[in-house]
């Protein structure tokens, strides 16, 4: 399984053995972690392996998973931080389901307030991972999202690599299974919108949620030798939309 392939076959695992993975893998984990590019250039990330197969580090809440190691995300805090962080943290998702490995986003009181900063940067995103009790993929079919006509209204007829774009958008993670994003489909561009959240917790998480998505399209967009421009257009960003928020536009070439 490729990082392509992974993205319609990862599922987020929450039972995992508490067993040890090898040097060598944990070693391949931090080689492609040096390899990933953020979504947005001059934010300066940093990252660490955290060792938990003690259980020395609480499963705080829902939101927490008792996980044999926790991936650390730390990113200096600048605008849309929180956004590159998921992408960046999505990527590693993708390939440790490719190496047969589960993992989960969870909540970063897990870890001890020493442990959430870095070389003077903050933790942004926590992700478990390990080995899973259970199967680590699933059938896209077996994932629980919405609908893409819950989620698009389309202006064109979309072509057949633009719906596998969106596929890819709508299996995306996120906080809840919130699935915030809404999109505007056009021919050869996607007008990128967050649904206003009820929830304060949720507003807080969704740049995060943002950048996770934003990258399962990118992942697509490059298999399928597609260039992607991710662009704010001001002639929406300048209007108001009663249960939306523009995020961003997508445009799109062959």
């Amino acid at each position: 399984m490729n990082i392509y392939e992974a993205i319609f076959a990862r599922k987020s695992v929450r039972n995992y053995h508490m067993e040890s993975l090898s040097n060598q893998i944990l070693e391949g984990i931090r080689s492609y972690y040096r390899t990933t590019q953020g979504l947005f250039g001059g934010i300066e990330t940093d990252f660490s392996i955290i060792d938990n197969r003690k259980g020395q580090h609480r499963a705080v809440g829902v939101l927490g998973v008792r996980a044999p190691y926790y991936l650390a995300l730390y990113s200096e805090e600048k605008d849309r931080a929180a956004m590159n962080a998921g992408y960046i943290m999505q990527q590693m998702s993708l390939y440790l389901c490719s190496r047969g490995m589960g993992s989960c986003f969870v909540g970063m009181t897990v870890l001890k307030k020493t442990l959430q900063k870095k070389n003077g940067k903050k933790l942004f995103a926590l992700l478990a991972f390990g080995k899973s009790k259970n199967p680590h993929t699933r059938k896209p079919i077996e994932a629980k999202r919405l609908d893409m006509d819950e989620l698009c209204v389309y202006k064109e007829v979309p072509r057949v690599w633009m719906k596998q774009l969106l596929e890819a958008a709508r299996l995306a993670p996120s906080s809840m299974n919130a699935q915030p994003w809404r999109f505007v489909v056009y021919d050869n561009r996607i007008h990128i919108f967050s649904k206003k959240q009820r929830s304060d917790r949720l507003k807080k998480r969704d740049e995060l949620n943002f950048g996770v998505m934003f990258s399962n399209m990118i992942v697509v967009a490059e298999e399928l030798w597609l260039d992607v421009d991710l662009i704010r257009l001001d002639e929406i960003s300048q209007k108001n939309f009663p249960n939306s928020q523009y995020v961003l536009s997508a445009i799109l070439r062959p």
